[in-house]
């Protein structure tokens, strides 16, 4: 926009304006004295019209007078609220943010005690467990990298960002700046930002693509084989034609079973760090998963002791909990021999060391996953033992690997397996801040504890959220 100081660069000059207007007035006045002196009689008109062309002349091409700009009002005159904001409300905006944020001062540059926690929000203060200020911050964030970009901001004026895996595999990027506002003493901010969600669909297609490329090798070369036998020599013997194609319907549900179980397994990764909302009965999940494998027990004539506590609630998602039942029930009834046993059992109000306490005698007992220890927290356990071949001491660090089985006990024919209900079960248990721990010995079965936090009463502080 034009001004006075600074003219536009397309708006006509003065001159411009004045050759150009003067130039048509000129004209148009000739032709008016040009007429007057062929009629007379018309003269006073025509000289009247002359001199309303010049004047019009002269007010198109005159001069404009530009106004300068008001001065600005004084401070004082503004509302108070613009001129200054609210501190109330700068400090609700800097507890709202959801990145964790710190403000660090830095004393000696040779002194790591010096670092202290000026300012941290309230998603700094819940992740790192500090109060508001006064933490030192080598006691709260250990990791080499984020100091190190901490004190480039404080004593080398740098912004720097670093990666940093924090609790539970949850990532994070650091990123350090400095502040100019600290005086005699140097400040930095730093800002966590969650990258977990990232990291993890980064590594599930990954991990995706390779299993499914190595797992479903087998199955699709079987199936290939079958067709080109079905397609040469074996096309006019029926009795191998039934047999090849119930063979490759059997391969085919493997199939569909190993992409459900990769798909379950990379859906429950990614969510691995998000602790559920819901509430579950365990007990009553346990009922109705052996509800529904009834049809399978009594096929293989498997007698089902269920015992222990009526009601177990826990906070979890209902479909997981259930998800983690059926796979340690349906693996216990694989492996038992035909009219065998199956023993569950459900108890509440267990401590962490009552939840992972031996209930096998002579046998190798092995804790899978163990939780955060708490003293105050109690338990909801659930139990689940079979009475088939047992296992070995090696195998058991193994068991939650992905496609692990163990030689000997490899699944197949009536015992069909994808080799990851084991690892879908220690991610979802620790999903739900739980544990997982497992006894065997060779000839006496095996037996698998999960146990999850008990739900918190909140009947105190309101009405209870439904049980599902």
């Amino acid at each position: 926009m034009p001004d006075a100081s600074n003219p536009s660069p397309i708006a006509p000059t003065v001159t411009s304006r004045l050759w150009t207007a003067g130039a048509s007035g000129g004209v148009a006045s000739a032709v008016l004295l040009a007429v007057a002196a062929l009629h007379p009689h018309h003269a006073p008109v025509l000289l009247g019209g002359v001199a309303a062309v010049v004047f019009a002349t002269w007010m198109v091409s005159r001069p404009r007078v530009r106004v300068a700009a008001l001065p600005a009002a004084p401070a004082s005159d503004a509302p108070s609220a613009a001129a200054a904001p609210d501190p109330g409300l700068l400090d609700a905006a800097f507890e709202a943010l959801t990145d964790a944020v710190l403000v660090v001062s830095g004393g000696e540059p040779d002194d790591i005690a010096g670092r202290r926690v000026v300012l941290a929000n309230r998603a700094a203060r819940d992740l790192l467990r500090i109060q508001r200020d006064g933490a030192i911050l080598v006691s709260v964030l250990r990791d080499p990298l984020v100091l190190e970009a901490v004190d480039e901001a404080l004593f080398g004026g740098l912004e720097r960002t670093v990666d940093w895996t924090g609790v539970r595999d949850r990532h994070w990027q650091a990123h350090a700046r400095p502040l100019a506002c600290g005086g005699d003493r140097p400040l930095a901010i730093l800002i966590l930002r969650d990258d977990t969600d990232v990291r993890r669909m980064e590594l599930m297609r990954v991990d995706f693509l390779a299993n499914a490329s190595h797992e479903l090798r087998t199955p699709l070369a079987s199936l290939s084989g079958f067709i080109e036998t079905l397609k040469g020599h074996a096309k006019d013997d029926p009795k191998a034609r039934d047999r090849f194609l119930d063979i490759m319907s059997a391969q085919a549900d493997r199939m569909g079973r190993l992409v459900a179980d990769l798909l379950s397994l990379s859906r429950i990764e990614l969510n691995e760090h998000i602790p559920p909302s819901g509430r579950v009965d365990l007990a009553r999940a346990v009922t109705d998963v052996v509800d529904a494998l009834s049809v399978l027990t009594q096929e293989k004539e498997i007698d089902v002791v269920v015992g222990g506590a009526d009601a177990a609630p826990i906070r979890g998602d209902r479909d997981e909990i259930v998800q983690v039942i059926q796979n340690l029930i349906d693996n216990a009834v694989k492996y038992s021999p035909r009219g065998g046993r199956v023993e569950i059992e459900v108890m509440a109000g267990l401590s962490g060391d009552e939840a992972v306490a031996a209930r096998m005698g002579a046998s190798a007992r092995l804790p899978l996953l163990t939780p955060e220890r708490d003293a105050s927290t109690r338990h909801a356990v659930f139990i689940v033992r079979d009475h088939g071949p047992g296992m070995e001491r090696e195998h058991l660090p193994r068991l939650t690997e992905r496609f692990y089985r163990v030689e000997g006990q490899k699944s197949g024919g009536d015992r069909p397996g994808t080799g990851l209900g084991l690892a879908i079960v220690k991610h979802i248990v620790n999903r739900h801040r739980g544990g997982l721990a497992v006894e065997s010995a060779p000839g006496q079965g095996t037996v698998f504890t999960a146990f999850f936090p008990l739900a918190e009463d909140r009947r105190a502080s309101g009405p209870e959220a439904p049980t599902l």
